[in-house]
């Protein structure tokens, strides 16, 4: 049966003018997007379908293109026109950050690491730098790869931040196993960090650790700062 069979109270488009975009199911906001099923399947059917077989939203969301445009009834420019609702989110998020005390809005940043960090398939290490209001001035990955294996240097770590006139800076990086536990390598370089900036008059506010589509491990939340 098409959507536009259903009773009116049980359409996706709606019950999200009725209740809110939060009311809806993963199914029903992917529906929308999508705007049509194919032949056989509903809007929600697809979306269903396409949830089941890339294993979540968030793994369809950054599914390569050959993948994504290999499901029947995609294709590259439904492909192009995911990517650029996720990077729209990326960039409003990035604006809150830029406009607001990040101590008071730390779910956007949380967030907005977790779009940009979460589903990458090698280890990152990031910093945002903040200016003296605690507003994200920009970000820069530093590093690529294991960080016990990468070294993270102080003074390149420093230099940026001199450069850049940062107050303070907020550190991430990411763990492409999905496991978010702090390890030992990760607080040592913390500490080393943190001792390297406070030489120069700057802190480290935080410590994230992202790990797919998890909540980001802060490491002030554990007390490891």
């Amino acid at each position: 049966m098409a959507i536009t069979d259903w009773p009116a109270e049980e359409r996706p488009r709606e019950r999200l003018l009725a209740q809110g975009a939060s009311a809806l199911s993963d199914a029903e906001l992917l529906a929308l997007f999508l705007r049509v099923g194919i032949k056989g399947k509903s809007a929600v059917d697809l979306a269903r379908d396409l949830l089941g077989h890339f294993g979540g939203l968030s793994a369809l969301c950054n599914a390569p293109i050959r993948a994504f445009a290999a499901f029947p009834g995609m294709g590259p420019a439904k492909y192009a026109q995911l990517q650029a609702v996720l990077e729209l989110s990326r960039r409003a998020l990035a604006e809150e950050m830029a406009q607001r005390d990040v101590l008071d809005s730390p779910t956007a940043v949380r967030d907005w690491l977790r779009l940009k960090l979460g589903q990458l398939p090698h280890e990152v290490f990031m910093i945002l730098l903040l200016d003296a209001q605690n507003r994200v001035m920009g970000s820069e990955v530093l590093f690529r790869g294991t960080l016990s294996q990468t070294s993270v240097y102080p003074r390149e770590v420093v230099k940026l931040v001199l450069e850049r006139n940062a107050a303070s800076v907020i550190l991430a990086h990411n763990h492409p196993s999905g496991l978010g536990e702090p390890s030992n390598a990760d607080q040592m370089l913390t500490q080393t960090l943190s001792k390297a900036l406070s030489l120069v008059d700057v802190r480290v506010l935080d410590h994230f650790i992202v790990a797919g589509n998890a909540r980001p491990v802060s490491f002030a939340e554990r007390g490891l700062l």
